[in-house]
C-alpha cells in the first residue's frame, strides 16, 4: 500500500497551512483525513467547502447524520463510520439512529428510513434513481432540494471515504472507541 503522509502545519504544502489551522480551530485538533488531504491543498479546500455546505442545507442533525453515515457505511469506511459516530454524539444525535445505521438495522421513524433508503439507491444507482424511488422520496415529505442535497453529502464522502480507503488513515485517537468494520455491519 502507498504510504500517505499525515502533514502537520511544518510538513503541509504552503496552501494547506492555512486549511489545517482551520481544522485546528474547527475540531480542537487536525483530524487523520485532513492530514492526509493536505498533500493536495484542493482536495481538503474542497472537503472543507462542502462539508460547510451540507451542514448549511436544509437537513436537521438527524438527517444529516443519515446521509453522512448511510454512505460512510455502504461504502465501509474504517475512519468515517467511527469519526462519524463521535460526530452525531457531538450533535445530539440519539444513539438509536446511530446504532441503526452502523448495524444496518430498521431507523427509529419511517422519513429517516426513507432517506436512508433515496440515498442508498443514489450510490448504489450511481444517480440513475428510478421516478418511483423518487417519488417514494417526495412522498415521504422531502422536496426537491433535498436530492439534490443528497447529493451535496455523497459528494463530501466520496472525498473522504476514497482517501480514507486509499491512505488507510488511521483513526483519531477521540473516535476509536466507535471503531467499526464492515463485519459489523448486520445487513
Amino acid at each position: 500500500m502507498t504510504d500517505f503522509t499525515l502533514h502537520d502545519e511544518t510538513t503541509a504544502p504552503d496552501a494547506s497551512k492555512p486549511l489545517l489551522a482551520k481544522s485546528q480551530a474547527a475540531f480542537g485538533m487536525v483530524p487523520g483525513l485532513h492530514a492526509v488531504m493536505a498533500e493536495a491543498p484542493g482536495l481538503l479546500d474542497a472537503y472543507q467547502r462542502v462539508h460547510e455546505l451540507f451542514l448549511n442545507s436544509s437537513f436537521d442533525k438527524d438527517e444529516l447524520t443519515v446521509v453522512w453515515q448511510t454512505v460512510n457505511v455502504e461504502n465501509a469506511c474504517h475512519y468515517c463510520v467511527p469519526a462519524h459516530t463521535g460526530i452525531a454524539k457531538s450533535m445530539g444525535v440519539d444513539d438509536a439512529i446511530t446504532d441503526a445505521l452502523r448495524d444496518g438495522t430498521p431507523l427509529p421513524n419511517a422519513r429517516l428510513e426513507a432517506l436512508r433508503d433515496f440515498t442508498l439507491k443514489l450510490v448504489r444507482q450511481h444517480g440513475n434513481v428510478a421516478e418511483a424511488d423518487v417519488q417514494a422520496f417526495l412522498d415521504a415529505g422531502f422536496t426537491k432540494r433535498n436530492i439534490l442535497e443528497v447529493i451535496l453529502g455523497y459528494s463530501q464522502k466520496v472525498m473522504s471515504n476514497y482517501t480514507n480507503h486509499l491512505a488507510e488513515t488511521p483513526v483519531d485517537q477521540p473516535f476509536q472507541k466507535f471503531a467499526w468494520s464492515p463485519a459489523d455491519k448486520a445487513a
